[in-house]
C-alpha cells in the first residue's frame, strides 16, 4: 500500500478505462475527493477520456456532487448503475445520446461484483424479467447509442433467466474511515457498507487498481481485525481526507454510524399533507413482526409514521443498502438508518430480497396504468432508473405501491377525517399504458403476488383484469376528484369502501393497539408444534 494524494492518484486511470466506484446515494461511503480529483484532472488536462464509469448505486447531491463529477462530453463514454436520479447532468448527457447510458437493477449490480470476484461467468437471475431490463423490452438501454447488450434473455432449466455479464475493471474508487499502514481499512463511521469489499476483491482479479479514500491512517497492527472491512492486501493506494463527511448533508451522526440510539422523540412526526396521507394508509398494511423495506420517496415517510405510534419495536424496517430494524432515514439521507439492529454487506441484503424474505415491501410510483404496470425509471422527459426497486418489488411477498393521484401542485386540507381538494396537479400518473415497465403486473399475478396502490384520495389493488378501484377518501368525489384525473376507467369494487378516516386527523392513528390485536404469523408450521421433552 502507497499514500498518495487525491490528484496522485487519479493518474493511473487511463483513457478507455473502466472506473468502478462505491458508495450510495447521498455521500453515503461515496470516495468524493477522488471523483473531484479526476473531474480536476480532466478539466485541467483534457485526460482520461471515454471512460465507462460503474456504480450500483446512484451517486450525488442533485448537483454536481457524486457521479456528476463524469458528466463532461470527452470525459465520459458509458455509464452502467443503478440509477441516475441522484446525478441529473448524466440524465441530461443521456437524454441528450452524448454517452451509452444503461440503468440496471441495483441488487443486479451489486450482486454481479460478487460473481465477478469469484471469477464466475456472471449473475444468472430472474430478477428484471418483463421488465425495461429484459432484452426484448430494451436491456436496460437509456439511450440509442447504448447498443451494446449487457444482458441477456437465455433458457436455464426450461425458465427464462436474465444473465447480467461481467465487467471488465482497470480502477475502483472507494471509501473507507480508517486505514492502517498496510491498507486494511475499517467502515466505523459509515453510514453503509456497500459492498466494498465485493468491489476490491472484483478489481483485484481483474488486475485493476484499488485505490481507497479513508478520514485518517492508523499505525499498522492497531486495528480491531474483526472491524477490518477491506483488507489491506486488496488495496494499492490510500488517500486520506482529513474532512470527509459521512453524507452529503451530515458531517457525522452517531446514530448513522450504530454508535448510539436516538430517542423516538428525536424523529420527527411528519406535517399532515399527502404524503403523511400516503404513507399512513401504507401503514396500515403492517403486522406484528413483518419484515419490509421502504424505498426512496414518499415510502420513507413510513419509519416516520412508525415512530410517531410507538410500533418500531413491533416491525422491522430494512432498506436495501444492509441496514435490519430502526429507522431509516428520509429526504437527502436515504439509504442511512438510525437506532438499526444489524448492518450488513448490501449483496447479503439482495440475498435475501430476491429469496423472497420481504413480507412487505412498500415503494414509490411515478406511473401506473390500466393493467397495473408500474414505472419509477423513466417519464416526464427524465430518466430516473430502476436503483433497488425491480429486486425489492418483484421478490417480494406483498408490495405496496404510493404516491399522489397527481403530478404537481395539489391543494389539499384535511379537515374532521375528510379531505378537501381546492386544487388539482398537473401531469396525470395514471395513464392508459407506462412509458417504460419498472414493475411487471403480469408477471406478478403469474407468481400470485399481492400488490396495493395507494394515493391520498384513492386506493386500487391488483386484480385478475387490472387495476380495482377500491377505496375512497371521505370527501372526495369519485368522478369529479379521481377518475377525471386518471387516464382510463379502472374496474371498481362491488364494494367501495371509505379510506380510513383516522388517516386524515392530525393526531397519531393508534396503530399500536391495531397491531396489538393482529396474530403475529409464523414463519414455519413447525414453529407451532410444542417442543418435544
Amino acid at each position: 500500500m502507497r499514500r498518495v494524494s487525491a490528484d496522485e492518484a487519479v493518474t493511473v486511470v487511463r483513457s478507455g478505462d473502466w472506473v468502478l466506484v462505491g458508495g450510495s446515494g447521498g455521500g453515503h461511503a461515496v470516495p468524493e475527493a477522488l471523483l473531484a480529483a479526476l473531474e480536476r484532472r480532466f478539466l485541467e488536462t483534457g485526460e482520461p477520456r471515454a471512460i465507462t464509469a460503474v456504480h450500483p448505486v446512484g451517486l450525488g447531491d442533485g448537483g454536481v456532487n457524486g457521479a456528476g463529477r463524469f458528466a463532461h462530453e470527452g470525459l465520459l463514454k458509458r455509464s452502467i448503475c443503478g440509477t441516475l436520479v441522484n446525478s441529473p447532468r448524466l440524465s441530461d448527457l443521456a437524454l441528450a445520446d452524448r454517452i451509452e447510458a444503461y440503468t440496471l437493477p441495483q441488487g443486479a449490480l451489486s450482486l454481479l461484483m460478487r460473481e465477478m470476484a469469484a471469477g464466475r461467468p456472471g449473475l444468472l437471475t430472474r430478477t428484471g424479467l418483463h421488465t425495461f431490463v429484459d432484452p426484448r423490452l430494451g436491456g436496460g438501454r437509456q439511450s440509442k447509442s447504448a447498443t451494446e447488450d449487457l444482458v441477456e434473455l437465455v433458457r436455464f432449466r426450461g425458465a427464462d433467466t436474465l444473465f447480467y455479464k461481467p465487467y471488465r475493471i482497470d480502477v475502483a474508487f472507494l471509501r473507507a474511515t480508517t486505514a492502517d499502514e498496510e491498507g486494511n481499512a475499517t467502515m466505523e463511521e459509515e453510514a453503509i457498507f456497500g459492498e466494498m469489499l465485493s468491489q476490491a476483491q472484483a478489481t483485484r482479479r481483474c488486475g485493476g487498481v484499488v485505490i481507497l479514500q479513508v478520514k485518517r491512517l492508523a499505525k499498522r497492527g492497531t486495528l480491531n481485525a474483526k472491524e477490518v472491512k477491506i483488507p489491506g492486501i486488496l488495496v494499492d493506494l490510500v488517500v486520506v481526507e482529513p474532512e470527509q463527511w459521512q453524507t452529503y448533508e451530515t458531517y457525522y451522526s452517531p446514530a448513522y454510524a450504530g454508535a448510539l440510539r436516538v430517542p423516538l422523540s428525536d424523529i420527527p412526526a411528519l406535517p399532515l399533507d399527502a404524503r403523511k396521507v400516503i404513507a399512513r394508509r401504507a401503514a396500515l398494511e403492517l403486522f406484528p413482526g413483518a419484515v419490509c423495506n421502504l424505498g426512496s420517496g414518499v415510502a420513507t415517510g413510513i419509519a416516520n409514521i412508525a415512530a410517531e405510534e410507538g410500533i418500531l419495536e413491533m416491525i422491522c424496517l430494512t432498506n436495501e443498502q444492509g441496514l435490519i430494524g430502526g429507522a431509516p432515514a428520509c429526504g437527502n439521507d436515504t439509504g442511512a438508518s438510525r437506532n438499526y439492529d444489524a448492518m450488513i454487506d448490501q449483496p447479503y441484503q439482495f440475498d435475501f430480497y430476491d429469496g423472497g424474505g420481504l413480507d412487505l415491501a412498500f415503494l414509490s410510483f411515478a406511473e401506473i396504468d390500466r393493467e397495473g404496470n408500474v414505472n419509477v425509471s423513466r417519464f416526464g422527459g427524465r430518466i430516473i432508473g430502476p436503483g433497488g426497486f425491480i429486486n425489492i418489488s418483484q421478490n417480494a411477498k406483498k408490495v405496496v405501491f404510493g404516491g399522489t393521484l397527481a403530478a404537481g401542485k395539489n391543494e389539499l386540507s384535511f379537515e374532521e377525517g375528510r379531505i378537501r381538494i381546492a386544487r388539482e396537479g398537473g401531469r396525470k400518473k395514471l395513464v392508459a399504458a407506462v412509458e417504460q415497465i419498472t414493475y411487471s403486473a403480469g408477471f406478478a399475478r403469474e407468481r400470485g403476488q399481492s400488490a396495493l396502490y395507494v394515493t391520498e384520495r384513492a386506493v386500487f389493488r391488483l386484480a385478475e383484469e387490472g387495476i380495482e378501484l377500491s377505496e375512497l377518501a371521505p370527501g372526495a368525489d369519485l368522478e369529479r376528484d379521481v377518475l377525471a384525473r386518471i387516464g382510463f376507467r379502472p374496474r371498481i369494487a362491488t364494494t367501495l369502501k371509505p379510506m380510513d378516516a383516522r388517516l386524515f386527523r392530525p393526531e397519531p392513528m393508534g396503530l399500536k393497539e391495531d397491531l396489538r390485536a393482529r396474530p403475529a404469523p409464523l414463519r414455519s408450521d413447525r414453529l407451532a408444534e410444542e417442543p418435544a421433552r
